[in-house]
């Protein structure tokens, strides 16, 4: 147990450390099936939205590696593998609970700013400024949010030009939202003339329509996705509680009773975190306009 315990953390150490310097191996998929590509792919944008500099692989690699260190610590705490087995799953799949809510915080911060965003592009084009100027301009003076999506731009389109350098930070945010609006903002740069401030006040308007049923929906699901989480966890932190100590508790579940109770328990459990996700997915927007200038 001990072995393996070490093992473990020597691994997690490892996958640490090579995250942070960059040199994760990296697997080619070149002749990956269509259908296992399609669903990578949409792992991978759903981590590029998160912030996570890791592909797919590594990034549930990683998260195995906390199960089973969680898996060999609550075993030797407990006594008994049989308990330690749902919660080192919950464990697992803890960073993409914590990843995916830093995903929708980091998109939410985003989308909620272009608004205010393209009016301060307005107001640049308004004084006399060049649609380009006023994008720079989001680079220092726009909403914090935009000033961090903005940040390369000067240098992108001062090296790149306007256009190509709008593509790569479309590609960068990864979101629906965002593809409409640098899209919009790459035709204005196009087209050009007295039409583009009036393109993008419709814009302003679509997008804050946009934003107000995203908030409803959000806000609908908030409730149920808290009581779904409490009703699977908080069974098993009592079980925890109840068999770390020497005692009857500990007893029974290491008797094969015990052992047939935690078995359907855990498959009843997983069962049921499996369809509330099913159930509960907030399902990725398609993007129809993320290679449309490839």
């Amino acid at each position: 147990m001990n072995v393996l315990a070490a093992l473990a953390v020597g691994l997690c150490c490892a996958l640490v450390v090579a995250s942070l310097s960059g040199t994760m191996p990296k697997r080619s998929h070149a002749k990956r099936p269509g259908r296992l590509a399609a669903r990578r792919d949409r792992a991978n944008i759903w981590l590029q939205q998160a912030g996570v500099g890791l592909g797919a692989g590594a990034f549930w690699m990683g998260s195995a590696f906390a199960g089973g260190f969680a898996f060999l610590a609550i075993g030797a705490l407990t006594g008994s593998v049989f308990v330690a087995l749902v919660p080192a799953i919950a464990v697992g799949l803890l960073p993409r609970g914590y990843f995916g809510r830093k995903r929708r915080t980091r998109m939410k911060a985003v989308q909620t700013a272009w608004p205010d965003g393209l009016r301060d592009i307005v107001a640049s084009i308004a004084a006399g400024l060049s649609l380009t100027q006023a994008i720079t301009n989001l680079a220092a003076s726009g909403p914090e949010p935009m000033r961090v999506a903005f940040a390369q731009f000067p240098q992108l389109a001062r090296v790149l030009g306007t256009g190509p350098a709008l593509e790569l930070l479309k590609e960068d945010l990864a979101d629906a939202t965002s593809d409409r609006v640098l899209e919009v903002l790459i035709l204005a740069q196009e087209r050009g003339g007295s039409i583009v401030r009036e393109i993008l006040e419709d814009l302003i308007a679509a997008t804050t329509c946009d934003l107000r049923l995203l908030d409803e929906l959000e806000t609908e699901g908030l409730e149920m996705r808290i009581n779904a989480r409490s009703v699977m966890v908080l069974p098993w932190l009592v079980l925890i509680a109840l068999t770390a100590r020497p005692g009857a508790f500990r007893d029974f579940y290491q008797s094969p009773g015990g052992v047939v109770t935690l078995l359907l328990a855990g498959g009843l459990t997983i069962v049921g975190v499996l369809v509330l996700g099913r159930l509960g997915r907030e399902p990725i927007e398609a993007r129809p306009f993320a290679a449309s200038r490839a």
